[in-house]
Formats: structure tokens, sequence, C-alpha cells
């Protein structure tokens, strides 16, 4: 299942985010985690040093390769400099599963060891000065959207995503890809300004949205919170001497998180889990296609200067693992 933490800058989306990684890979889930963030910070929160974490490979380099495996013998694409971040998987394309080998793995993720095993992390690549009035955030994150546009996952499988902070993912169809979303919100008036954006937009699409309350500090913190976003509200976080350990790069073994907090922990794994039973295949692809017209209209035929509509197969439908042939 694909589950998404997003909030404001400094809500702690990354730490919790890190934290239920951690907790998926105790419980021998198989996880591929990806930093989507434009500030880079999930690997280092998985306890990578400071090298290892620059060195990490960005997606956004290897997005040639990533479009070259995904198109497979697609008819309807005509190249792969005709894919744009949209563009939604049809017969002869190749799809992505998380516990597999590919190409788009080998030059993209790395193994990643936890006190409790290995998952696969992926990092879009950090904005650099660079990109400036050339580029935008958006274009890097488009390698990320790409994947999960070709991905089918199973019930017991994760991938969770560290998205950029606000709603930044609303400017393309990537809010609409995960079976969860988890907002993290501070007990504030600012907390929760991003919770009323996603909330807005998002309901119109069927997305799942749960609020994860952070840096709780006593229950005052938790009737604000209440107030603010009703039953929406999973769990509360409050402070914790394991994650002030892990940011001094300190962390004790992960199984000496605090009781409350691997509490916290499991009740996001029951309401991902909840989630999946509601996964709608036909829905889903539906949506991929709604936003690649839009994004093809709106630029995405001019910047290529093909039909990007005559992209999308009218009897493909993304379905489980099982159901759907890979190409040779």
């Amino acid at each position: 299942m694909k589950i998404a933490f997003v909030g404001k800058g400094g809500s702690g989306k990354t730490t919790l985010s890190s934290l239920f990684i951690r907790h998926l890979a105790a419980n021998e889930a198989p996880v591929v985690a990806v930093d989507a963030d434009i500030n880079q910070h999930l690997g280092a929160a998985l306890g990578l040093d400071e090298a290892e974490a620059a060195a990490l490979p960005a997606m956004g380099a290897h997005l040639s390769l990533i479009k070259d495996y995904l198109r497979g013998s697609n008819p309807r694409i005509a190249s792969a400099e005709t894919m744009i971040k949209t563009t939604p998987p049809g017969e002869g394309s190749r799809l992505l599963r998380v516990c597999e080998d590919n190409p788009v793995y080998d030059a993209c993720a790395v193994s990643v060891r936890l006190d409790d095993g290995d998952i696969r992390l992926m990092a879009t690549g950090p904005f650099t000065e660079s990109d400036l009035g050339v580029s935008c955030y958006h274009s890097k994150v488009g390698a990320v959207e790409l994947c999960l546009n070709h991905l089918v996952d199973g019930p017991e499988e994760y991938v969770v995503v560290d998205m950029t902070a606000g709603s930044d993912s609303f400017a393309s169809g990537m809010f609409t890809r995960f079976d969860m979303t988890f907002l993290v919100a501070e007990p504030t008036r600012k907390g929760i300004s991003v919770y009323r954006q996603y909330k807005e937009y998002a309901q119109d699409f069927g997305v799942a949205l749960k609020v994860v309350g952070n840096k709780v500090q006593g229950q005052d913190d938790v009737d604000f919170l209440r107030d603010e976003v009703g039953e929406d509200l999973l769990v509360t976080v409050g402070h914790s001497g394991w994650v002030r350990a892990m940011e001094k790069g300190r962390p004790p073994r992960f199984d000496q998180l605090e009781a409350e907090n691997r509490m916290s922990l499991q009740a996001l794994q029951n309401a991902a889990e909840d989630s999946y039973e509601d996964r709608d295949w036909e829905r889903y692809t539906r949506q991929m296609v709604h936003f690649h017209l839009r994004n093809a209209e709106s630029w995405g035929n001019a910047k290529t200067g093909a039909d990007l509509a005559a992209q999308v197969d009218p009897a493909f439908v993304l379905a489980e693992p099982a159901a759907v042939p890979q190409p040779s």
C-alpha cells in the first residue's frame, strides 16, 4: 500500500515518517521509502550520516532511464521523450513492484540497514542553485509520480513517501496516488492550516486523510486538535527522548522507543491496512487518466509536441500484482 506523510515545514512529518518506516521494518513488512521533500532529510532520519545522505542517487537525474524502462513496449507511447510525469501505463508498459529487482531500483534505490531489517530508500534529489530560474520543484518530483503511476503493490507491502511541505502536490495528481495520507499537524492555528487545504481539495477525490497530532504537551493540545479536525484526528504524539537522541545522531535501538509512541505507530499501520480494503483500482486508474489529460492540455502537449491524450489505453486498469502481466 502507498502511504504519504504531509504537513507544513517544521511539523515533524519527516521524523514521523522515519519512525513509521522503522516500525514497519520491525514488523517485517517490505518497505520502499521515498524522500520527495524539497529538503532532503529522510535519509538522515533513517540513520545515514551526512556523506551517505548526500550520496543518495537522485531520481530526477535518472528520469530518462525511468521513462525508457516503464515505457516497455507500450505502442501508445511513441518515445520516452513524450512521457511526462502523469503518463499512465497501458498494455505493454513495464510495472514496478515493491519486492523485485529492476533497473529503476538499481539506479535510484539504496538499501538502508535498520535495527530490524533492510528497507529501500529513494530520493528525488535536492533543489540546487543550478535549478533557479530554469526549473521548478514539481519537475523534481515528476520521477516519483511517474513511478507511482506504474506501481502495483500488495496489502502487506509499503511505499512510504515523505512529501514536500504544504500543498504543492496539488499541482499534479500525485496527492491521489495514496491509500492513506497522514497529515502531521502541531496544535497551533498555523499547524492546522495545511490540513484545511488538504481537506477541502482532497475530499472531492476520495482521498483517505488522517491527522497525526505532533508536539502535543497535554490534554489542552489534544482538545484543540479535536475541536479543529474532528474525527480526522487519529493519534497524537508527544515528547520523545528516543527522537531527541536520534536527532543528536545517537539513536538507541528502535525497540527502546517509548511504549505510547509505539502504540501510536501501530495505530497508523492499522489505519493504513484498513484503507487498503477500500482500494478501487478502476477509480485509481480513472483519476490517473484525469490528471494526465489535464496536464497534457495545460502544458504537456506543447512541451512534447505530441497529442498526449493518445497515450491513454482505455481498456487498461492497473490491478493487483498477480493479475497484471509483465512484458519481457
